[in-house]
């Protein structure tokens, strides 16, 4: 293989072409994220979320070293079914390229790849972030410095909870990456609707973050990421009594079992779902549900924007 280029799928590409909202889609959540059979439905269930708000799904992802923006049913199915998919964050896109490998896209592999593609909105669960103890271990998210220098709005139900929240969010004001709260000041816990930490700003309907998305470009001085940090409702959470106890369990584990690195999360997310009974994988997926909608209800109001209607 000679042709590295990323390649579109047909709807993907007439939408591009034509003008029409598109959403990037990650597929580590298909891959890694969700265990299966039920990582195959709800990777559907995500793009028809997408559909069903009036955009076009453009889920991303390697398929024998072609890199991919917008997947059809077939390679969705390869991805999440097939062993030994890799998960590539954004330096190992070329590797995996050149050595024809499958591989599913992190949240910062997502978010370059469709800035790359001309795709501006993107939806995902819970963003990487700095991890707890990272002042021995500097174990630190790629997802936040991509999005220092990527032009992607991410529409996303805070950073997961089993990290260091405060630490997140100081590395994002320090690298640059706007925050904002849809409907609310306070940034949620993906898990639980309020992960403790007021922001700055927030917004109130699609339309106002295609404004923001806008003033951006139309200022031509900051090119980095924009977060719409979009909670889940109180009545839709995890326990939060619950989610602390099992938290706890968890990191209480971590430290016995000298699990480290990039063992960690999934290690945690694993953890949550034998804890709960299963509860913490209902909120992960309602969480993605939800942020697939809204990513798509402003990827509509961004390009009506470009496009106003004649009167």
């Amino acid at each position: 293989m000679t042709d590295f280029h990323i390649r579109f799928g047909a709807e993907v590409a007439e939408a591009l072409r034509t003008g029409r909202p598109v959403v990037a889609l990650e597929s580590t959540i298909v891959s890694h994220g969700l265990p299966r059979p039920q990582n195959l439905t709800v990777a559907r269930q995500i793009e028809q979320a997408v559909r069903k708000a009036g955009a076009v799904p453009a889920t991303i992802g390697l398929i024998g070293g072609e890199l991919v923006a917008g997947l059809d049913d077939d390679q969705l199915t390869r991805l999440a079914t097939a062993d030994g998919v890799a998960k590539l964050s954004v330096r190992d896109l070329a590797v995996a390229a050149a050595t024809g490998a499958d591989g599913a896209t992190t949240v910062a592999a997502t978010s370059a790849v469709a800035a790359a593609a001309g795709i501006g909105v993107f939806a995902t669960g819970g963003l990487g972030g700095v991890h707890r103890e990272a002042a021995q271990t500097f174990d630190e998210s790629a997802d936040l410095i991509t999005l220092a220098r990527t032009p992607i709005t991410v529409v996303c139900a805070g950073v997961k909870s089993i990290l260091d929240v405060g630490a997140t969010l100081e590395r994002l004001e320090t690298l640059g990456v706007g925050v904002v709260g849809y409907r609310t000041r306070r940034f949620p816990g993906f898990f639980v609707t309020d992960g403790g930490f007021d922001l700055d700003w927030s917004v109130e309907s699609p339309t106002q973050v295609a404004d923001v998305i806008a003033a951006r470009d139309g200022q031509n001085v900051h090119h980095g990421g924009l977060l719409v940090a979009n909670p889940l409702p109180t009545d839709e959470q995890l326990d939060p009594d619950l989610h602390d106890r099992t938290l706890a369990d968890g990191l209480a584990m971590l430290a016995r079992d000298g699990i480290t690195g990039k063992a960690v999360t999934p290690f945690l997310l694993s953890h949550f779902h034998s804890a709960t009974e299963g509860a913490s994988l209902a909120v992960n997926i309602r969480i993605i549900l939800r942020n697939a909608d809204l990513a798509a209800r402003i990827a509509v109001a961004a390009a009506e924007r470009r496009t106003p209607s004649a009167t």
